[in-house]
């Protein structure tokens, strides 16, 4: 366990400066996403999603990005799982994105809501067929006796769907839009003095500020 401390990385790819930036984060975001997924990060799509439970605590689990809009971030869930009836209650989140290959950090504060039973049904049918039935097989978050369950569960749905060409989405299965109103940009920079762009919504505009590593 004392090896933990002395674990350290010099950041110097690259650096952030608030005349590159672009005036919309949603657009900056847009152009780093897309340059991790040439970088070949794993998982370029994979987020942190941190949630507030009915007593106050928070809850953190990692999602995957789903659809960028010009308003936000879409991801999918059951909402029968905790983050479901949790964002249900609260809507107020955060999304976090870590690209170590680049050295890149992204974290977003902002208000979810549910997307049209239409968009969700469109992106379910993209699925493959079983990742649906998986999504009609699972309770999520609830408590089983042991994996037999799901694994039974599943091969009863895969006969009880074998016949249909579509399955349609669950109920209790759909989106969430992420709409930030803060969304600040980390580039890792050498001797810990690293780059932080901050975004804060204000009004209709988009205000930049850079931020003390």
């Amino acid at each position: 366990m004392d090896e933990i401390s002395k674990l350290r990385r010099d950041y110097s790819l690259m650096a952030l400066n608030e005349e590159d930036v672009k005036s919309d984060p949603l657009n900056q975001f847009s152009i780093w996403f897309n340059e991790a997924v040439k970088a070949q990060v794993n998982e370029p799509n994979a987020m942190h999603l941190a949630t507030i439970t009915a007593d106050g605590r928070p809850s953190g689990r990692m999602v995957l990005l789903k659809g960028l809009q010009p308003d936000g971030f879409t991801f999918y869930t059951n909402f029968q799982s905790n983050k479901g009836k949790e964002l249900e209650n609260q809507p107020a989140c955060c999304l976090t994105f870590f690209w170590p290959e680049l050295e890149r950090q992204v974290r977003i504060e902002g208000v979810s809501e549910r997307i049209s039973e239409a968009t969700s049904e469109q992106y379910f049918q993209s699925r493959p067929r079983g990742s649906q039935i998986g999504a009609w097989a699972s309770p999520q978050s609830a408590v089983i006796k042991n994996r037999k369950v799901l694994e039974d569960r599943m091969q009863d749905l895969e006969i009880k769907f074998g016949a249909l060409k579509a399955i349609q989405k669950p109920k209790q299965w759909g989106g969430f839009l992420v709409k930030p109103f803060l969304i600040e940009f980390w580039q890792g920079r050498s001797n810990r003095l690293h780059d932080r762009i901050r975004y804060i919504l204000t009004g209709e505009k988009w205000q930049i500020r850079r931020l003390a590593p």
